[in-house]
């Protein structure tokens, strides 16, 4: 893929060829709604070094620091958003900023069920990206700042305030646990069916 190819690729919309079955897809009415309404977006992301530029460490590197930007500009909105309503940070975040930053992940794994026989690459989607947003998301800010604090203040122990992170956290290991098996199960009954 080329930079031009990329550009094409994100202003052009036409009906899509499914080669498996050789039908064509006529483009609908929501799908030009939507491709019209993140055209800006779409050319903004464009921008991203192709793949094939020094084995895909840029593009890597530029994906990463647009979806800081991002990322930024979202809170920052939640936050003047919350400002103007007169409702707290937290729940701003945990409402406004959530449902931001797990939009792309719906949509992701609506397009995965859509192209998949059954919903399993679906769930993993879900799954695979609010595991990296608990433990990555959460965990990568802490270490740093534990490091950070010990480094600053000579040792001390990072202070951290008593709250419900644990039984969020084990909340979460629950349910995905549960979900997994589920799949699993229905998996072993839809092939003992067959």
């Amino acid at each position: 893929m080329t930079y031009a190819g990329q550009f094409k690729k994100a202003v052009m919309l036409g009906p899509q060829i499914d080669e498996d079955n050789l039908i064509i897809d006529d483009v609908t009415f929501f799908e030009a709604f939507c491709h019209f309404l993140s055209i800006g977006w779409k050319l903004a992301f464009a921008t991203v070094p192709p793949t094939n530029y020094f084995g895909g460490k840029l593009s890597f590197a530029v994906a990463l620091t647009y979806i800081g930007i991002c990322t930024a500009i979202v809170e920052q909105f939640a936050s003047l958003l919350g400002c103007a309503a007169g409702i707290a940070d937290s729940i701003t975040a945990i409402t406004l900023v959530a449902m931001g930053t797990s939009l792309p992940d719906t949509f992701a794994s609506m397009v995965a069920a859509k192209n998949c026989d059954n919903a399993d690459s679906a769930i993993g989607n879900i799954t695979g990206s609010n595991s990296v947003n608990v433990f990555l998301g959460l965990g990568l800010p802490w270490v740093i700042a534990a490091h950070y604090w010990n480094d600053k203040m000579g040792g001390k122990n990072y202070p951290v305030p008593a709250g419900n992170l644990a039984f969020s956290v084990m909340v979460f290991l629950v349910v995905a646990i549960i979900c997994f098996i589920i799949l699993i199960a229905r998996r072993l009954v839809s092939a003992d069916s067959l």
